[in-house]
């Protein structure tokens, strides 16, 4: 919040895909004066998640329950199989979204053991404090208008009624699936672009 009012911005929307999603969740509990829209891409709320474990998703999740075991379990197995672990994530997408340049990047990236923890420190947070402040919210909705945008190819979709889902949490939703996998801007940028337009511009 801070960064945003330095940067000349007392209120804002927020889009976020992925774990920028669960971040953009909690801000507009925490700050709804502040956060006038909230786009949350291929996403149900993390406390929902956790709380409706299935084995379909355990198995399309695995990673979650993976990367939250106490360091230095997670960090020792992916510092030896970094290029392993990032090549299985972007398997997800359709063949040739990402290009080379970007592939090298996060794979450079993730080479990292500091960037290993960090991201295994995140998921631990999820399954941690973000749960305990998700309860200790559980009967507030976020007050803002919220857009949910998923993938019609991915396991939210076959898992969850995503509108539904996020209506459980926020008093006007809309959304709808997007005809891609998991990774939304690259795969569908002109829906996901008009998507977004459209409800940021109303």
């Amino acid at each position: 919040m801070e960064i945003m009012r330095q940067l000349g911005f007392e209120t804002f929307a927020v889009v976020g895909h992925d774990r920028g999603g669960r971040v953009g969740h909690r801000m507009a509990l925490d700050h709804p004066v502040r956060v006038t829209k909230l786009a949350v891409l291929d996403i149900v709320p993390t406390h929902k998640l956790y709380n409706t474990v299935t084995r379909d998703l355990a198995t399309a999740y695995w990673h979650w329950f993976f990367l939250i075991q106490a360091a230095p379990l997670p960090e020792t197995f992916l510092s030896t199989n970094a290029d392993f672990f990032i090549n299985r994530v972007f398997g997800r997408a359709a063949p040739g979204i990402f290009s080379k340049e970007a592939a090298d990047a996060y794979l450079r990236a993730f080479r990292d053991p500091a960037t290993i923890h960090a991201g295994c420190e995140d998921y631990r947070a999820a399954a941690t404090i973000d749960l305990s402040h998700d309860d200790a919210d559980i009967g507030h909705k976020i007050s803002c208008p919220v857009l949910a945008l998923w993938a019609a190819k991915g396991p939210m979709h076959r898992l969850y009624n995503v509108l539904e889902t996020w209506r459980e949490r926020a008093a006007n939703v809309t959304g709808k699936a997007l005809p891609s996998g998991h990774f939304l801007p690259e795969e569908v940028p002109d829906d996901t672009y008009a998507e977004l337009k459209a409800f940021l511009s109303t």
